[in-house]
Order: C-alpha cells, then sequence, then structure tokens
C-alpha cells in the first residue's frame, strides 16, 4: 500500500524522483550521508526498500497527509475541519499563512453554515409533510 500512496502523492503533484528527493533535502535538512535521493525514493515506490519511520514521517509532513494515510492503515486522508482549525496546526489558504482570528472567523462562518443547512433541510421536511397532508384532504382522502 506504501509504495502506491507514495507513487500517486509525487505524482499528483507532478514532480519527479529528482525533484522530491531535492525537496525533502531542503525541507529537512540533515547531513549529506543522510540525504534523500532519487534512486532511493524509486526503491520505496517500487517496494524494493522500505523507509525508517522517521522516513515515512518526512513524506508525510511533506505531503501534508498523515502517516496512517501513507502507510496504508486509514483508507482516506479525511480531515475533520473543525478540529483541524482548534489545533496548533499552521494553516494555509492560497498560499497565505491563516492568524488566530482567520482561523476563528472562518470556523464561526462554517459553523453557522452547516447549522442553517440543518434547519433549511428541517424545514423543507416539515413543508414536505404539511404539503402532503393537504393534498391528500383535499381529494377527500383521510
Amino acid at each position: 500500500m506504501f509504495p502506491e500512496r507514495l507513487r500517486a502523492l509525487r505524482k499528483g503533484q507532478n514532480i519527479t524522483l529528482a525533484q522530491l528527493a531535492d525537496a525533502l533535502n531542503v525541507q529537512f535538512p540533515t547531513d549529506e550521508e543522510h540525504e534523500n535521493t532519487a534512486s532511493q525514493i524509486g526503491n520505496w515506490e517500487r517496494g524494493v526498500r522500505t523507509p525508517s519511520y522517521l522516513e515515512v514521517q518526512k513524506l508525510a509532513r511533506f505531503f501534508r497527509v498523515s502517516m496512517d494515510y501513507l502507510t496504508g492503515l486509514a483508507d482516506n486522508s479525511q480531515v475533520d475541519l473543525g478540529r483541524l482549525f482548534i489545533s496548533d496546526k499552521e494553516l494555509l489558504f492560497n498560499q497565505e499563512m491563516l492568524t488566530s482570528q482567520d482561523r476563528y472567523e472562518i470556523y464561526q462562518l462554517i459553523e453557522g453554515y452547516m447549522h442553517g443547512k440543518t434547519q433549511r433541510h428541517a424545514t423543507k421536511r416539515n413543508r414536505d409533510v404539511q404539503l402532503d397532508l393537504g393534498l391528500n384532504n383535499r381529494d377527500g382522502k383521510d
């Protein structure tokens, strides 16, 4: 599962093995002996080698997915936005960092939308029931 997900994430961002290795080395600097290489990542994608826990963690952080998703322990990379907005993770929108005030206001907007959506569906169901009852009474059926 890991090789397929790694390959899909990399290809989804349209980057080569060399570009991924370079990006990992820049984002997570280490000594030259432990730098990532294109052939190393290629071996991970082909299932020839298995990366260490630290390498999987770097990949998950780079691709912004959970380690569980990357390793196949989770079927999807679903994220609860409510929990995400109250977490200590840095959040970006269109490459712009969200402040704590931004996060609070966006959370309130989404919360209001979801509450309104629930109310709209409840009102629609009540209206449908009333309309159905009205039609039955007009036809003389009880």
